[in-house]
């Protein structure tokens, strides 16, 4: 496997002596946030964009393990110590988006406003990836069949998606740990607030998952953000079915009730679990649709508290 060993600041030259394309040949950067920053920003994207086309193209072409760095900065018109200015190997060259995505889903966290209800900007930040995926369908279509095909790249689909989890968990812990005053009808869980933030988190990720390869196996066909809104009304019903009165839910009031309505007023928050409650495990298919996989928990915690 292709790893890049080190690093070189100098400025390569392409495989025939002439200036490799990079995005440091732009014409000055200019200040912070200028043009100049600006389109220097947008070339070393599009240079990410090459190099994982290039990829793609020689992966499903000649095999995943038959194709090397050296032909993939080739195919890109570039040389390999370029490649390895982008990408650490070549099946992080498949996920080129991830990286600044991952960014902005932390800058949309850190501007949430104080007010709204901490799984509603969870579940807006998780949504900035799936409309990553969804830009463009074709190639993610055609990524999907590669990644099923090979274990690596499953291996580093799954460290990319623990990002977003660990992400999010952070973020939700911060919520509950925070000195400031939470709104009137929001409840802490005392020493349940680590599991409640680690399982929220963890069910935003996977319901995101879900349909996303059911958008994938589809052929990029049909609606997945309303897909994706309906996966989120099940999770929060399931795990915070209690909600501030007047609690904001990004862009309009919510009465009790995570779902927006006034008869959830007895609805108890997964928040107000007494601490000695027990741990519950269950198993699911993947495929599984997700309003089963919830019916499951359910059922399960029924059975448990007759027991």
């Amino acid at each position: 496997m292709d790893r890049v060993q080190s690093t070189s600041p100098q400025h390569p030259t392409g495989p025939h002596g002439g200036a490799d394309r990079t995005a440091s040949s732009t014409g000055g950067t200019g200040p912070e946030g200028g043009p100049g920053s600006r389109r220097a920003a947008a070339q070393r994207q599009q240079m990410r964009q090459d190099l994982a086309t290039a990829a793609m193209e020689l992966f499903a072409s000649q095999g995943y393990e038959e194709t090397t760095v050296d032909q993939i900065a080739a195919a890109a018109g570039v040389a390999r110590r370029t490649f390895f200015r982008y990408f650490r190997s070549k099946e992080e060259a498949i996920f080129p988006d991830h990286d600044d995505t991952l960014v902005r889903v932390a800058d949309l966290l850190a501007s949430a406003e104080p007010e709204e209800h901490p799984l509603d900007v969870v579940c807006r930040g998780i949504k900035e990836v799936l409309r990553m995926y969804a830009s463009t369908p074709g190639v993610s279509v055609a990524r999907y069949q590669l990644i099923r095909q090979v274990p690596a790249l499953r291996e580093r689909e799954i460290a990319v998606v623990a990002r977003y989890e660990r992400l999010f968990t952070r973020y939700l812990l911060g919520r509950f740990d925070t000195g400031e005053s939470i709104p009137s009808g929001w409840q802490r869980g005392g020493e349940d607030d680590s599991m409640l933030a680690e399982v929220s988190a963890a069910a935003v990720v996977a319901a995101h998952n879900h349909v996303l390869r059911r958008w994938l196996r589809a052929g990029g066909r049909g609606d997945v953000e309303a897909q994706l809104d309906h996966s989120f009304e099940v999770i929060r019903r399931t795990f915070w079915a209690s909600s501030a009165p007047g609690a904001r839910r990004r862009g309009s009031l919510v009465a009790p009730g995570a779902n927006g309505t006034s008869g959830d007023t007895g609805a108890q928050s997964a928040l107000s679990a007494s601490p000695g409650g027990e741990v519950l495990i269950t198993v699911a298919r993947t495929d599984a649709p997700l309003d089963v996989v919830v019916d499951s928990i359910r059922a399960a915690l029924s059975g448990a508290r007759e027991s």
